[in-house]
C-alpha cells in the first residue's frame, strides 16, 4: 500500500514538472490527434489542453508544413529514433508569437524541436512526445551578429562617397577575373575613366560641389552598367570597370554610351549648374597581357590618350596596338 502511495506521488510530482516546464510538450498519437498539451502550449498558442486534446495537429495548425512533418515524425515511429529540427532550418513549426522585451523585433518565435518514441509495454512505438524549446532570444542574437558582420563587410570593401567597390576591393575582383581569364578564356574588357578638368570644378565651386559631382557621376554609371559588371572608384576623381563577357566593340559601346549619359547631366550646388564631361580608356584582356597591373596600365594608357587628344572621348588600348 505504501509502494503504490509513493508511485501515485511521484506520478503527480513528474506530471506536474512536465506540465510546468518552460518548454512545449505534446504528445501525438498515430493519426496525429493531441494526446498531451502542457501549460507552454496552452500559453503561447491560447488554445486550452481539453480544446485540442483528441484534435488533429494540422487542423489545430494548418501552416505546419505536412509532408515535412509527416516524414519526420515517420522516421520516429518506423526506427524508433528521435528526431530533431532546429531554427536555421525552419523558424518554428508553431507559429506562436513573440512577447519577449528584449528580442521584441521577432514577429514569431523562434523553435528548436524534439521529436522522440513512446513505447508501450509490448515495446511498440503508439505514441511521439514532441519538445518545443524557444530560442528566441539565441536566434535573434546570432542573425543580429550575422547582419553586423555583413555590414562590416560592406563597409570594408564600399567606398563611402559613392558606394561602389574600393580600390582595395575592385582590384581583387580584377585579379579573380584575370586568374579567370586564364583558364577560361572568356572575354573581359576593362574601362577606366575620369572627370574632365576636376580640378577646376573643385576650385570653382568648392570641395563638396566636388564631392557632388563625383556622387553623380558613380550614380550614373551604376545605371548604365550590369549586375555582372564590376564598378570601382580608383581613386579621387578616377573610376573603373571590368565588363564581364564583353569584348572590345561591346565594351566601346557601353563606354560611349556612358559617355554621352554624363555630358548630358548637370547637378545643381547651391543654386549653380554645375555640368561635366569623362575621358576614357578600355583594354581587352588578352593572352599577351601578363599580370593585372598591366591590363590596367594599358587601359590608363588609353585614358591618357583621350585625355591628351582633348577629352570627352573614349580610346583604345591593347598590347599588341603599338600606336
Amino acid at each position: 500500500m505504501e509502494t503504490n502511495i509513493e508511485q501515485l506521488r511521484e506520478f503527480h510530482w513528474m506530471a506536474d514538472m512536465l506540465q510546468n516546464i518552460d518548454a512545449g510538450l505534446l504528445v501525438l498519437n498515430r493519426e496525429n490527434e493531441v494526446q498531451v498539451w502542457n501549460a507552454f502550449m496552452e500559453n503561447h498558442s491560447g488554445i486550452l489542453a481539453h480544446k485540442v486534446k483528441g484534435r488533429n495537429i494540422f487542423e489545430l495548425f494548418p501552416e505546419i508544413p505536412v509532408d515535412w512533418f509527416q516524414h519526420k515524425v515517420e522516421s520516429v515511429f518506423q526506427l524508433h529514433s528521435r528526431a530533431f529540427s532546429i531554427w536555421e532550418q525552419r523558424p518554428y513549426i508553431f507559429k506562436f508569437r513573440n512577447y519577449r522585451p528584449i528580442t521584441g523585433t521577432a514577429e514569431h518565435m523562434y523553435q528548436n524541436i524534439s521529436v522522440f518514441p513512446l513505447t508501450s509495454s509490448s515495446g511498440e512505438v503508439t505514441n511521439i512526445c514532441i519538445i518545443v524549446y524557444d530560442v528566441t532570444d539565441i536566434a535573434t542574437s546570432k542573425l543580429a551578429l550575422e547582419n553586423a558582420n555583413q555590414q562590416l563587410e560592406f563597409l570594408s570593401r564600399t567606398d563611402r562617397l559613392t558606394n561602389l567597390n574600393n580600390r582595395g576591393y575592385w582590384q581583387e575582383r580584377q585579379e579573380e577575373e584575370f586568374a579567370k581569364y586564364q583558364r577560361y578564356r572568356e572575354s573581359c574588357t576593362l574601362v577606366i575613366f575620369d572627370i574632365d578638368h576636376f580640378k577646376k570644378v573643385n576650385d570653382t565651386y568648392g570641395h563638396q560641389a566636388g564631392d557632388e559631382v563625383i556622387r553623380a557621376c558613380a550614380q550614373t554609371l551604376q545605371k548604365v552598367t550590369r549586375d555582372i559588371d564590376v564598378c570601382g572608384r580608383y581613386g579621387g576623381e578616377e573610376f573603373v570597370v571590368m565588363l564581364t563577357n564583353t569584348n572590345i566593340n561591346g565594351a566601346l559601346k557601353f563606354a560611349e554610351r556612358l559617355r554621352m549619359a554624363i555630358e548630358k547631366q548637370s547637378i545643381t550646388y547651391e543654386l549653380r549648374v554645375i555640368q561635366f564631361t569623362i575621358s576614357l580608356g578600355i583594354c581587352e584582356l588578352s593572352k599577351n597581357i601578363d599580370s593585372p597591373k598591366e591590363w590596367i596600365e594599358l587601359a590608363d594608357q588609353a585614358l591618357y590618350a583621350s585625355k591628351e587628344n582633348g577629352r570627352n572621348q573614349t580610346s583604345i588600348k591593347n598590347k599588341t596596338d603599338e600606336r
